[in-house]
């Protein structure tokens, strides 16, 4: 079946739809080596192959949505123009494999996320929102150019991010999402959520607002924060809750695992709700039987 034909935005209107996980751990699972400050842009480069495996693996496995492998490219790398093209082309074809209609989204992670330092996680760099849109122009321009549906601004850490990657997006006319990682109640970087979303409750380009690359238990209270000030859809792909260590770079696992109440994300307005980090085919395949037993996926696409 081809990729999907309707804006995303229209099919958020008529029901939920199913994003996919985590890229980098499905990569991990296939073999790959994720080592250094690239991590899934390295796979990206030198195994576009396996990006392609592991789109398909969660296309097959019910996501109607596609984050492509562009989250970590710098855009100041000699590659990075052909680099983000790929890496919408590699998730255009994994749709291709699927029997049900499939949206890409082209990521654009924050400044953050090309540190490999843990930044995104604390945000506050230190630059100007003016500095920030400039970082983030050139990248948003080479992934538009390969023809993704949407942007997936995700993993923002803080309103000035945010502010930048939406300074950007009015010079393009591209819809987006715009999803913040947060914690505590409030963003990474320590700002209320309600004034966080209200920077991107007024753009008519974001399709959808929410959170992701969080606990689970953070996400249903950040839904009814952003509920509070915009009408748009809204989104929430956590992580299973294990948090991130940049200097050893490893994962730690809670020994309790916050549930994923997702039925109370939905009645708080979510309407695109996946995984993040540590999410894998599995946990997507439960996610669409969930949906699909509910009524609630847009046109019951998770056959």
């Amino acid at each position: 079946m081809p990729r999907a034909s309707g804006p995303l935005a229209e099919a958020l209107r008529r029901g939920s739809v199913l994003l996919d996980g985590g890229l980098s751990n499905q990569l991990a699972a296939q073999g790959c080596d994720l080592s250094g400050d690239l991590w899934t842009g390295r796979v990206l480069d030198e195994r576009p192959d396996q990006v392609e495996a592991a789109h398909t693996a969660y296309a097959r496995a019910g996501a109607q949505v596609l984050i492509t492998a562009s989250y970590q490219v710098d855009p100041r790398h000699p590659r990075a123009a052909a680099l983000l093209r790929r890496s919408v082309d590699l998730a255009a074809r994994a749709a291709e494999t699927a029997d049900h209609e499939v949206w890409v989204a082209a990521s654009v992670g924050p400044y953050g996320a090309v540190l490999a330092d843990g930044s995104e996680y604390r945000g506050r760099y230190g630059l100007s929102v003016r500095r920030l849109a400039d970082f983030h122009r050139p990248r948003i321009e080479a992934l538009l150019a390969a023809g993704p549906d949407v942007l997936a601004l995700e993993t923002v850490p803080d309103p000035d991010e945010a502010e930048a990657l939406l300074t950007v997006l009015a010079e393009t006319g591209a819809p987006a999402w715009l999803s913040y990682t947060v914690a505590d109640g409030r963003t990474r970087s320590g700002d209320p959520l309600p004034a966080a979303f209200a920077r991107a409750a007024g753009s008519e380009q974001i399709i959808a607002l929410g959170v992701n690359c969080c606990d689970p238990a953070e996400v249903l209270p950040a839904l009814e924060a952003a509920a509070a000030t915009t009408r748009k859809p809204l989104l929430a792909y956590p992580n299973d809750g294990s948090v991130w260590n940049a200097a050893t770079r490893t994962w730690r696992t809670p020994d309790h695992p916050a549930p994923w109440p997702t039925r109370a994300w939905r009645t708080a307005g979510a309407r695109l709700v996946g995984g993040c980090c540590r999410i894998g085919p599995d946990r997507i395949t439960a996610l669409a039987a969930e949906l699909s037993r509910t009524g609630d996926m847009t046109d019951d696409q998770s056959s």
